[in-house]
């Protein structure tokens, strides 16, 4: 059973999620911390609930959500999980930040790569990886069906969509991926999004109005 924190880190506002259970095991996805009291406070919230980190993963490796892959990293000795296309981005992250005069030293070291359809467990708890390109190229999106809840990253927000402007970027592509992938999962599925609060499948049909029949 996971229990979902949420933080919201960072100067591009990015939702850092840890995913824990009732033996204390952990996932942190997208850990956004850029400020050295953002790392004090996702760490002050694992001992204060006594949670050990065990795995890493990056929904994809925009800037934001990889600003604190070094340290959690470091800190826990773990391995960031990605796709394998969104290597090149997570490699250009700090030159993508000094445009927007951020500065930060960014996770260097292997990866685990992640494809579309495999499972991330934590103990008993299931994820599985849904790839959701558009937003980046190698986009995913994580599943729970057994609680009825997916980490969207940025594919999908409250009554939005991820921007397409960037580099491998694709708007054709990234509604593709919500109508094809997102929007098949059941209607009450809760959506948590990188940014901003959460939603469900069922009302961004209705009411998201980039993507209407």
């Amino acid at each position: 059973m996971f229990t979902i924190e949420t933080f919201t880190f960072n100067p591009l506002q990015e939702n850092t999620y840890v995913l824990y259970n009732e033996k204390g095991n952990a996932l942190i996805i997208d850990p956004g911390t850029y400020f050295s009291a953002e790392q004090q406070a996702l760490k002050d919230f694992m001992l204060r609930r006594g949670i050990r980190p065990v795995g890493l993963i990056n929904t994809h490796c925009h800037l934001d959500h990889v600003f604190g892959n070094k340290w959690v990293a470091e800190a826990y000795g773990l391995t960031p999980q990605i796709h394998p296309v969104e290597e090149n981005l997570h490699a250009m992250s700090a030159v993508f930040a000094s445009q927007y005069g951020l500065d930060f030293e960014p996770y260097k070291g292997d990866f685990i790569y992640l494809q579309e359809g495999d499972t991330v467990m934590l103990d008993e708890g299931k994820l599985e990886a849904i790839l959701v390109p558009g937003h980046s190229p190698g986009s995913l999106a994580f599943y729970c069906k057994a609680q009825n809840f997916v980490i969207s990253g940025d594919a999908l927000f409250l009554e939005s969509i991820g921007r397409t402007d960037l580099p491998g970027g694709n708007h054709g592509q990234l509604l593709h991926s919500i109508k094809e992938k997102l929007f098949n999962l059941p209607p009450e599925t809760v959506v948590y999004p990188g940014h901003g609060p959460k939603t469900t499948i069922g009302h961004e049909r209705i009411n998201n109005p980039f993507i209407q029949p």
